[in-house]
């Protein structure tokens, strides 16, 4: 099994910075994709930024320039996502996912597998 423990949420004032940590353990690929996802009230949930293993990173056009996500440079299956001059509209759950390939037999065939951590709360002030 895989757990995802996350860290970092809170209540910050429009333009300021908050820093969330999410942090994989157990069987996860040593190849995977780590990503923050978020959700407002009323909303479907929407990527914000993911990072890969081998170093790729994609953003939501809405938080690029702002918001950096980076891995752990000791600890790999650790994300980091730094979110700068946050607004009002940032305010949701955030929720860290890693998604792999898992090799389940000696022919190589491979299951996608993905998990989910529980969310962090983020609120902006006006």
């Amino acid at each position: 099994q895989v757990q995802l423990e996350e860290s970092g949420g809170g209540l910050v004032q429009a333009g300021g910075s908050l820093r969330l940590s999410c942090a994989a353990s157990g069987r996860v690929s040593g190849t995977n994709t780590m990503g923050w996802y978020r959700q407002a009230p009323g909303k479907e949930r929407e990527l914000v930024a993911t990072s890969t293993t081998g170093g790729s990173t994609n953003y939501a056009d809405t938080v690029k320039g702002r918001f950096t996500i980076s891995r752990d440079k000791y600890a790999k299956n650790t994300v980091y996502l730094e979110m700068n001059s946050l607004r009002p509209e940032d305010t949701a759950t955030y929720y860290c996912k890693v998604e792999f390939n898992w090799v389940i037999n000696v022919e190589g065939a491979s299951r996608r597998m993905e998990y989910w951590g529980k969310g962090t709360l983020v609120t902006v002030s006006s």
